[in-house]
């Protein structure tokens, strides 16, 4: 019964530290995310692809962003310039950066 307890009481810690991790710090983020601001805050910007509009980032889910950040950076989501942007960010960077561009105000 005591083993049940210490299991139960392990899995409720992985979940608390698991869930304050994917929040993320957006300050941290802030920092870490000025060469994505340049295209993904910019009012009106676009592409040198003219049918193809850069997609805001601000207000999007964060769940969502660490997802396809970590899709581009591993190269499961195909996209060079995404790739090249964030190969060299860690776990923690991308949910830094995912904390701060979900806290914006939608565009």
């Amino acid at each position: 019964m005591r083993s049940c307890f210490r299991i139960l009481v392990g899995i409720a810690f992985l979940t608390v530290s698991a869930h304050a991790f994917a929040e993320g710090d957006a300050q941290a983020g802030r920092d870490k995310s000025f060469t994505c601001t340049g295209c993904h805050s910019s009012p009106g910007y676009r592409n040198a692809y003219p049918g193809y509009t850069v997609p805001k980032l601000g207000g999007q889910q964060a769940d969502y962003l660490v997802a396809a950040l970590t899709a581009y950076r591993d190269g499961t989501r195909d996209h060079k310039t995404m790739h090249a942007q964030i190969a060299q960010l860690s776990d923690e960077d991308i949910v830094n950066i995912a904390a701060y561009f979900s806290q914006l105000v939608k565009e």
